[in-house]
């Protein structure tokens, strides 16, 4: 056969197949270059779900007359000239080909002015351009997409499917970029109005308005530095999880990006907290040199490759790690003006373990009056000047519950799993260093090149965790001790699934993670039992406790640790004051 030239039009098509998939697809390119003009009000109206009509108008910078025809012209663009641009890009959009594969399948009009005045340019696909009344800024109509590829037609959900993807993506967008007015309308109803913020009260407001009420009562903000990276955003308590992974927004330099990077480094700082397979909701915002991000790897630009992942990885997992871990129970007990959403301040000294605030280590977990130090005996919290948050005990209820008294109402600690994690992250503290168990006969193993690549590159952390790891060819190893801890589970298999995170992510939790699940155990078989009678001063000892413990929201299973119920809410219970 022949080789010939493609078309213009058929080119733009093939294009098309990699930017616009969907209607969602075209509000999102459309949205990114009405961000790029520096716009202040964006307004998006679709149609159909968007497929009979997408239109966003802006108030931007606009386009020249004589650049409107070339902006539909595939690769052209004003964002970068040389390939110094491309390795540094600092813009939402920069391939030049969306506006020319949009309209390559559908009816595009494109009308913008970058005067003061009213009149502007219009240009409709391939016509002439002509005047047009138009404001500073810029409107794109996509009418009828996909009408000249009725395959691809088949392939989109219903109507009110296209529209919840479009209304997703204005969401997303009204996170990173907070200041910007946003409206939203379908079949000619507005549905969404994202005001701009300009204080943090009104970045909880839209942040509300994206994730709803419930989720930042339930949110820790947080801002931390280090390295050049420079990460805050909103991630919820570990007792406010879902079981879809829907609402989990990361963006790097304001770009909505998915990664598995950043996804495994978040799941890793939960994994200790978070019940079961639920899923934490967040709001992560990463900035960097863009010199050490390549944002060119995908057509949609939805995925971006970190020049040096492990450090990102890193940052990410002990920034989380580090805020969870010092939640205390008045985080959660002490509402702020806008519900519990609480500023944690995060110290750059990570640790695998943070900072333990326990008062003392025991071996006598069996009895938890000789485990704790004492605390006055009172059940009359007037006499003390300043409440603890968790109050003073007044009651044990069922052998079960702790009923104690604050300043706010009362409080529930179920004691058995509040007892549970204060063992357990005492255990993580005790045994510290891992100790190495050689194997009585050391054992070979085929392995990939990669994963024996990765036993050289990763010699001084694969002996930290306890490994003595040799290789014995290209593609086999030799396991001489492994973690003793771990000893009497499957040698092979643990090697295997640590060094396939060592090719995947650059680091291994697997070791933590095993290491933990049976400090879990000990914890769960070390703590007091249900019905088990504490007195006065146990309780007690077990309040101050949870107020000093890492992570004593909930258990090492993830369930909440205590509850509280106002005066206010009990008084509802009882309709008082009807």
């Amino acid at each position: 056969m022949r080789i010939k030239q493609l078309t213009a039009k058929l080119a733009n098509q093939i294009a098309a197949g990699e930017v616009v998939e969907r209607p969602s697809s075209v509000v999102k390119e459309l949205l990114e270059n009405s961000l790029d003009a520096s716009s202040s009000q964006i307004d998006v109206h679709v149609e159909a779900g968007g497929t009979r009509l997408i239109k966003i108008r802006d108030d931007g910078v606009g386009i020249k007359k004589q650049d409107l025809m070339l902006a539909l012209s595939r690769h052209a663009t004003s964002k970068i000239e040389t390939i110094s641009d491309l390795e540094a890009v600092s813009t939402l959009g920069f391939r030049g080909e969306a506006l020319a594969s949009i309209a390559s399948v559908s009816h595009l009009t494109l009308t913008s002015n970058d005067s003061d005045g009213n009149t502007g340019w219009s240009i409709v696909e391939d016509g002439e351009v002509t005047p047009a009344a138009h404001p500073r800024g810029t409107t794109i109509e996509v009418r009828d997409l996909f009408f000249n590829t009725p395959a691809r037609r088949k392939f989109l959900r219903t109507e009110r499917t296209e529209y919840q993807r479009i209304d997703e993506i204005i969401r997303k967008v009204s996170l990173s970029h907070p200041a910007i007015n946003i409206t939203l309308s379908h079949d000619g109803k507005m549905t969404r109005q994202y005001r701009g913020s300009t204080s943090k009260d009104d970045e909880q407001r839209r942040l509300a308005s994206a994730f709803g009420t419930t989720f930042v009562e339930n949110a820790l903000y947080f801002e931390e530095e280090n390295h050049g990276m420079h990460l805050s955003g909103w991630i919820s308590l570990p007792t406010y999880s879902r079981s879809q992974s829907d609402q989990q927004f990361f963006f790097v330099n304001s770009r909505i990006i998915r990664d598995k990077l950043i996804t495994h480094a978040v799941k890793q700082a939960y994994s200790d907290v978070l019940y079961q397979a639920r899923q934490p909701v967040f709001a992560l915002f990463l900035t960097l040199d863009p010199k050490t991000l390549d944002v060119n790897v995908h057509p949609t630009k939805h995925e971006v490759r970190f020049r040096d992942s492990r450090n990102v990885h890193d940052f990410i997992f002990h920034t989380i790690h580090k805020v969870l871990a010092d939640v205390r129970p008045e985080d959660v007990v002490e509402l702020g003006p806008v519900g519990r959403l609480t500023s944690i301040p995060v110290q750059s000294n990570f640790s695998m373990e943070g900072k333990h605030r326990g008062s003392r280590i025991s071996e006598q977990m069996q009895h938890y009056a000789e485990l704790l130090r004492s605390e006055p005996a009172s059940i009359n919290a007037d006499v003390y000047s300043d409440v603890p948050p968790l109050g003073y005990a007044v009651a044990q209820l069922h052998g079960i519950y702790i009923l104690a008294q604050n300043e706010r109402g009362l409080v529930i600690v179920d004691m058995h799993a509040a007892h549970e994690r204060i063992t357990y992250e005492r255990l993580k503290v005790s045994d510290n260093n891992l100790k190495i168990q050689p194997l009585l006969v050391p054992m070979t193993i085929a392995v990939s090149a990669a994963e024996s690549d990765a036993v050289d590159n990763c010699a001084a952390e694969l002996g930290n965790l306890g490994f003595d790891l040799t290789r014995a060819s290209e593609e086999s190893l030799i396991i001489r001790a492994i973690p003793a801890l771990l000893s009497r589970g499957n040698a092979e298999q643990l090697v295997r699934d640590v060094l396939a995170d060592l090719v995947e992510f650059g680091s291994t939790s697997r070791i933590q993670a095993e290491r933990d699940e049976i400090l879990s155990t000990m914890a769960c078989h070390g703590s007091v039992r249900a019905n088990r009678k504490l007195s006065i001063e146990e309780m007690n000892a077990l309040l101050r406790d949870m107020e000093e413990t890492e992570r004593s929201g909930q258990c090492n299973h993830g369930r909440p640790t205590f509850c509280e119920l106002t005066v206010g809410e009990l008084d509802g219970l009882f309709l008082r004051g009807r």
